[in-house]
């Protein structure tokens, strides 16, 4: 009897102390789930990547000489702000690029005078892109900033009339940059080579030496607005406070610190669901087109996308190899070398950043997608392209993984009270 009590005296303590480790084990699943130790090395570089931290020194822009003049930046930004460079003194850049709203404006498509095909960008960052807009038609962001004020939807100006403005609003800052204004005298208040029927005339009435100079004072608009976006840096988030502790080897704490479902999504990101192949580098962006399937927006014209802009690009007189431009051509590699034809170019778009995504729906270059869920949905089913061939696999997501995703993609959201990358005038990034 003695013998049979202490063994069954030995079996529940065993029992006991395996109950016991059990659930200390269970106990330190969701710390091991925040520990650096959880990623692997490659997985913790991939995460290092996507920091702001690894983010490179801005790059140079040769064909703008006012790039990095503070004064060209103060000048931009009080043109970006100007409603005055518009027929009904209703619009600026600003009207579309809401500073409050990560540069964008929360629309499916943007609204100037009238409304465009496309959904606006937000700006932050912008400048380490070498590409503007969504096809990628300017290679310069002094480029893409004069395309809207001429567009009769968007600003709705001309080049004489922008001219006019200048010369009775800004002539000290514009002088001060680049030199005398024109004469304005005798110059026609409304022309331009696009427009109305009397504005395209009074342009071709003009001599070839007075288009030039207009042009010319009209490409440095664009180099002012340029400098001011370039101090537009990428603001830190949660996840790069996360991506700093596990790059040093330390449990993130406090706001650093991912719960499971982040966890889960970030592995997702970087892993199963291969947003990174596109989604990469500390902008969440590989700045090149891609053609993803992306239905097409009811009531709005064909858009080829890429297919479509290497044309205008090439023949935009401020593009790099312009006579505007300030580089030497050989500065001027991006346009010099890109891809002008093939399958891929046709309705492929440009890759948005990431940061920020989940405050500004809708999604796509038409706004054609309202939501996060929907976006995954997209591509988890990777359906075929209304035009070209889609780039997309399938991707088998459960319900908890596309919850993961998008709670990753929120910490993507910029942290409130904090400033840019660089701080600078008006919290934004300045040259660097």
């Amino acid at each position: 009897m003695r013998s049979t009590s202490t063994s069954s005296s030995r079996k529940g303590k065993t029992r006991r102390a395996t109950l016991l480790s059990a659930a200390v084990v269970l106990a330190l699943l969701p710390l091991a789930g925040c520990e650096p130790t959880a990623f692997s090395d490659a997985e913790k570089k991939q995460i290092a990547s996507l920091s702001l931290a690894a983010l490179p020194p801005l790059p140079p822009d040769p064909s703008n000489r006012v790039a990095q003049d503070p004064r060209a930046a103060a000048f931009g930004e009080a043109l970006f702000f100007d409603t005055g460079f518009s027929p009904n003194d209703g619009v600026a850049c600003a009207t579309c690029h809401v500073p409050e709203r990560h540069f964008q404006d929360d629309l499916p498509l943007a609204r100037g005078i009238g409304r465009t095909n496309r959904r606006t960008m937000p700006l932050s960052g912008v400048a380490w892109s070498p590409w503007q807009f969504w096809d990628g038609r300017a290679d310069s962001l002094w480029a893409q900033a004069l395309g809207p004020m001429e567009n009769p939807v968007e600003h709705g100006g001309n080049r004489t009339a922008f001219v006019r403005a200048v010369a009775q609003e800004h002539r000290d800052a514009y002088e001060a940059l680049f030199g005398p204004l024109p004469d304005v005298e005798g110059l026609p208040e409304n022309a331009g080579p696009f427009g109305g029927p009397e504005e395209k005339q009074a342009w071709d009435a003009l001599t070839p030496e007075r288009r030039d100079a207009v042009n010319r004072v009209f490409s440095n608009l664009g180099k002012a607005i340029a400098a001011f976006e370039r101090t537009l840096a990428p603001e830190p988030t949660r996840f790069d406070r996360f991506a700093a502790a596990v790059s040093a080897g330390e449990e993130p704490a406090g706001e650093a610190a991912f719960d499971d479902l982040e966890l889960e999504g970030l592995k997702l990101f970087i892993g199963k669901a291969n947003c990174i192949d596109c989604h990469n580098g500390p902008r969440l962006t590989d700045d090149h087109f891609h053609n993803t399937g992306v239905p097409a927006a009811d009531g709005l014209p064909e858009d080829r996308g890429r297919a479509g802009a290497i044309a205008t690009l090439l023949a935009d007189p401020f593009n790099c190899l312009g006579s505007y431009s300030d580089a030497q051509p050989d500065e001027c590699g991006e346009i010099r070398f890109m891809l002008r034809e093939g399958h891929e170019l046709e309705r492929a778009f440009k890759t948005p950043s990431l940061r920020g995504v989940a405050g500004r729906p809708p999604y796509m270059h038409s706004g054609q997608i309202a939501t996060l869920e929907e976006v995954i949905d997209h591509y988890s089913r990777a359906p075929a392209a209304p035009v070209g061939h889609t780039e997309l696999d399938p991707v088998v997501l459960t319900e908890r993984g596309r919850q993961a995703l998008i709670a990753f993609l929120k910490t993507l959201d910029p942290v409130s009270g904090e400033g840019s990358v660089e701080a600078g005038t008006n919290g934004s990034a300045g040259p660097s």
